[in-house]
């Protein structure tokens, strides 16, 4: 990989995160009643998030937003600090939350080691197209795991999606997917056997930067694991997701001279 020296825009777009990332909560359900209702299109779409709630000024302001297109060239071998990822088979609570489908996760088995610290994981959901790119390259979906430390840093790791063959370990979890994109009125939660191991793609390689959240209140200082290598469902798995939430991603946003490290386990 290419190593190019830090600019200013970087180096100002670390101090942003560093200052952030002491204090990012997961929303609650509670913050997600009171917030407005956003959306992906139209006027609550990502374009508006901003000046729907003084809550979501990152969303326009921020300088470290996600997501990002990823560039293989210019990413740094080795500098963000080590990952390691220990997912297990489990039991899931799914949920419809008006924006996706969610799976809450409760096993505090299910971890992420970075830079020294462990991040346990809380949630992981999907959106379609993929937010991320990869050298300009968009999948058909993403799934984000979500996971937080005992202080409320958040580390995020993104699987890409492509097209291929049915995904067996992701099978279940589909059987459940809502009947429409509207939250339910009466939420239901179905519990899912997964083994989230087996979801995850064999070769942890990994793009590693700094971010947000890609929902609102777009909050910085979010630690961004993509992993660079895609699993596989088939086309059925992507459609049966996709008419239900046709289009749920955020567009890219500057990098603003922020450093991608590739790394890998």
């Amino acid at each position: 990989m290419r190593t190019s020296q830090w600019s200013m825009a970087a180096l100002t777009a670390m101090a942003v995160a560093a200052v952030s990332i002491s204090v990012l909560p997961l929303p609650s359900a509670a913050d997600h009643a009171a917030a407005p209702h956003w959306s992906y299109s139209g006027d609550t779409g990502p374009t508006h998030w901003s000046t729907m709630d003084p809550a979501f000024s990152a969303c326009a302001t921020g300088a470290t937003q996600s997501p990002i297109d990823l560039v293989s060239s210019t990413a740094k071998a080795g500098k963000a600090g080590e990952f390691h990822i220990d997912y297990e088979k489990g039991t899931v609570s799914v949920v419809n939350n008006g924006h996706t489908e969610q799976a809450n996760v409760s096993d505090p088995k299910d971890t992420v080691a970075f830079d020294g610290d462990t991040y346990r994981l809380a949630q992981f959901h999907f959106h379609t197209p993929s937010e991320h790119t990869t050298d300009g390259k968009r999948f058909p979906l993403e799934i984000h795991f979500v996971n937080q430390n005992d202080r409320k840093k958040i580390v995020v790791v993104g699987v890409l999606v492509e097209l291929g063959k049915k995904n067996d370990s992701l099978a279940a979890l589909f059987s459940h997917l809502p009947a429409s994109g509207e939250k339910a009125a009466t939420e239901s939660k179905p519990s899912v056997s997964v083994d989230l191991a087996s979801v995850l793609p064999r070769n942890h390689e990994a793009y590693v930067y700094s971010g947000s959240l890609t929902t609102p209140p777009c909050s910085e200082g979010v630690r961004w694991i993509v992993l660079s290598h895609p699993i596989q469902m088939s086309q059925d798995q992507i459609h049966s997701f996709s008419k239900i939430f046709p289009d749920n991603h955020r567009p890219l946003q500057k990098a603003n001279g922020r450093e991608v490290d590739d790394e890998t386990e």
